[in-house]
């Protein structure tokens, strides 16, 4: 709804998740372990929040109300995940996996089923849907180009990659919502 903000912030040497309004100003404090815990994202319904934390002993997705309380965790493959985004429609969400020492950009449900990897390289991050939520950009570092960055597509079947033109390394990209 525009009037809140979810973010993870350090305090005291540890990660959480917060909430402002901000209208007030008004920070309230969601989780509260001794893990880390960050790249919080709202779902498009602002009712829930997916997150990263270590809380179980690597690094996991976990979902929580947005207004904070139990955390479940989706994420139970082999490897870590991070990065977690929804999709527009909020019944999938992608991430960044790291397992074999490569990384992967991946979708599954909501509740962590379906999981499905769809890339695989060096470094593989930063995925951002598409409005209509058939397609993922994401940046890649491969070694061959001195570790410079760039942007790819890929769709849900993970059959359709493509490099993005870019001016220039890019890197974090963030696809617009489709306007009224």
């Amino acid at each position: 709804d525009g009037r809140r903000l979810v973010f993870a912030a350090g305090v005291d040497g540890n990660s959480d998740i917060f909430v402002m309004e901000i209208g007030s100003g008004q920070i309230r404090k969601l989780t509260d372990t001794p893990a880390i815990e960050t790249e919080p994202s709202f779902s498009p319904d602002d009712s829930r929040i997916i997150f990263e934390s270590d809380r179980g002993g690597s690094q996991q997705l976990y979902v929580m109300p947005s207004s904070g309380g139990e955390a479940q965790r989706i994420s139970f493959g082999n490897g870590r995940y991070g990065s977690p985004v929804w999709s527009p429609r909020a019944d999938m969400v992608a991430f960044t996996k790291i397992e074999g020492g490569r990384f992967h950009i991946g979708v599954m449900k909501t509740d962590g089923s379906d999981e499905r990897v769809l890339t695989s390289s060096f470094l593989d991050e930063s995925p951002s849907w598409s409005p209509n939520g058939r397609v993922i950009v994401f940046s890649r570092e491969t070694p061959g180009q001195s570790g410079a960055p760039s942007l790819y597509t890929v769709d849900l079947t993970g059959r359709n990659l493509r490099p993005l033109p870019t001016p220039s390394f890019a890197s974090d990209p963030s696809w617009s919502a489709l306007l009224p």
